[in-house]
This record gives C-alpha cells, sequence and structure tokens, in this order.
C-alpha cells in the first residue's frame, strides 16, 4: 500500500529540505511513516510538531549549551 499523501495544495509555503542524512536515519523515518500509513514528508513534520524543546529552544535530548554572562534565573 502507496502511503498516504497530504492533499494536493493543502501546504502553504512547501519548501525541500536538500538535508543529506545517514542512510539509517533515513529509513528509520521511513518505517515510522510506514507504520503510520502516511508519507515521509507528513511524518517528519509530525515528528517536529510534538519535539519537546527547553527553554534554550534545544531539542530535549541535545544537552545543554553554555550560558557565560547570563545571570541564573530560576524559572519559578
Amino acid at each position: 500500500m502507496a502511503p498516504r499523501r497530504r492533499p494536493r495544495g493543502s501546504l502553504v509555503d512547501p519548501v525541500n529540505l536538500g538535508y543529506e542524512v545517514e542512510r539509517a536515519s533515513k529509513a528509520k523515518l521511513e518505517r515510522l511513516a510506514d507504520n503510520a500509513g502516511v508519507s515521509g514528508a507528513v511524518m517528519f513534520e509530525h515528528v517536529m510538531e510534538h519535539l519537546s524543546v527547553t527553554a534554550q529552544g534545544l531539542p530535549a535530548s541535545w544537552p545543554a549549551q553554555q550560558r557565560d554572562g547570563e545571570l541564573p534565573i530560576d524559572p519559578a
């Protein structure tokens, strides 16, 4: 069964990513998409929409960046 795609013309501002990634990473994304019955592009957008981000604007799984010169403020 071919992956379900979004309806033609439904994107507001489409762009081609054009990134080169490891074959294993692309295969993992495609497996997830196949399991969900959607295209790789739809799965990529889903993952990005549900990505947990820290206060620094980084993925939660990414190491925190040094913030030299900034005062520590408790997020209370």
